[in-house]
């Protein structure tokens, strides 16, 4: 059964945010820049903006200082969510008092901007438990329920004791030790980027029989072609997946690029099931919460063939349970396995396995 704990008030957290938003007259600092770190400084004055790797001077109006120059008696909220713990262990190598925006979140009761994906994670848990408890009763190890636990009890205290089991993997992300290959692979690569993914596939599986790769933004996609020039079999698609054949907008944002009402130009997409006639034996999906729309679009693949799928499931509150949900509707006999690939919020993975 997934285990949901108390979360005792954090004291120092309390105090803290109370001193910060209260008439203290500690100078008051910022950790990192970035739209958490706009969002506290439209509400409050506040003395700058650290950052050790940059030569501007300023932000927002505030100068950007080294963090040795911080007074020891400032208060710095540390709005660095993507390596909270990495940003803790660097603050508290000084005297002033810090505190990471997860929990300044929690505490402040303040109009600050939310956790990007799980804005709305704890009513959505409250309503779909039984949702959550039943993938907790699917996974097919303990590391994945464990790392389940850790994951929904930190989106509900946004307490990083919870983050602390986790460590920064991307490197090895979307492939795991009980993913088995032969020299028949047909690997579809959903949301390329920049080739990374197809590249530790194909190194893993020299003799592969075919490789898809989708990545519908043109910059991303001439740097994969380029990376990936020495490999063989392989098919390029510059446009995105869904359930249907139609013309989207798409917002470039890096590695984050997504499919949105409004964007930068407008993508192709169309279903998997239409573009690929091979067997295919492994697909990884990672498309910034178009995951459900896009398998929904190679259903006939997943019947048919039953592929090895890894699939991001963190771009929204009920992404850990309603992928499964559908992805088992299709087809009852996967075994399933989740991984977590960063010491933050992001990078959520979950294994779909054929028996």
């Amino acid at each position: 059964m997934l285990k949901i704990d108390s979360y005792p008030v954090d004291a120092y957290a309390k105090q803290f945010v109370a001193d910060f938003w209260g008439n203290s007259s500690c100078p008051r600092y910022i950790f990192g820049r970035n739209k958490f770190a706009e969002s506290i400084a439209r509400l409050i004055k506040v003395d700058g903006f650290i950052d050790d790797f940059t030569a501007e001077k300023d932000y927002l109006g505030k100068p950007i200082v080294r963090i040795d120059q911080v007074p020891d008696d400032a208060l710095v909220v540390v709005v660095v969510l993507g390596k909270p713990l990495l940003a803790e262990k660097r603050v508290r190598a000084f005297q002033f008092r810090s505190l990471s925006y997860y929990p300044f979140l929690k505490y402040s009761k303040k109009d600050l901007l939310g956790i990007d994906f799980q804005e709305d994670f704890a009513a959505q848990f409250a309503q779909n438990r039984e949702k959550f408890e039943k993938v907790y009763s699917l996974l097919a190890d303990a590391t994945s329920r464990n790392q389940l636990y850790n994951i929904i009890n930190f989106r509900l205290s946004l307490d990083l004791y919870y983050l602390r089991s986790f460590a920064a993997l991307e490197d090895r992300q979307y492939f795991e030790d009980f993913i088995e290959f032969s020299g028949n692979e047909v690997f579809v690569d959903v949301g390329g980027y920049d080739g990374y993914t197809t590249r530790y596939f194909a190194n893993l599986c020299p003799k592969y029989k075919a490789i898809h790769f989708f990545e519908p933004e043109e910059a991303n996609m001439h740097v994969a072609q380029k990376n990936l020039a020495d490999l063989t079999c392989i098919t390029y698609y510059q446009q995105g997946l869904s359930d249907t054949k139609e013309t989207l907008y798409f917002q470039t944002a890096g590695s984050a690029s997504h499919i949105a009402a409004s964007g930068d130009f407008s993508i192709a997409v169309d279903k998997l099931d239409e573009l690929v006639t091979d067997a295919v034996t492994f697909i990884k999906m990672d498309i910034e919460g178009a995951e459900e729309k896009a398998l929904a679009g190679c259903s006939e693949i997943i019947a048919k063939h039953h592929p090895k799928l890894a699939v991001s499931v963190y771009h929204h509150s009920n992404a850990i349970w309603q992928i499964p949900e559908y992805i088992l509707s299709i087809y009852s006999g996967y075994d399933l396995y989740l991984r977590h690939y960063t010491e933050g919020k992001d990078e959520t993975v979950m294994f779909f396995i054929p028996r």
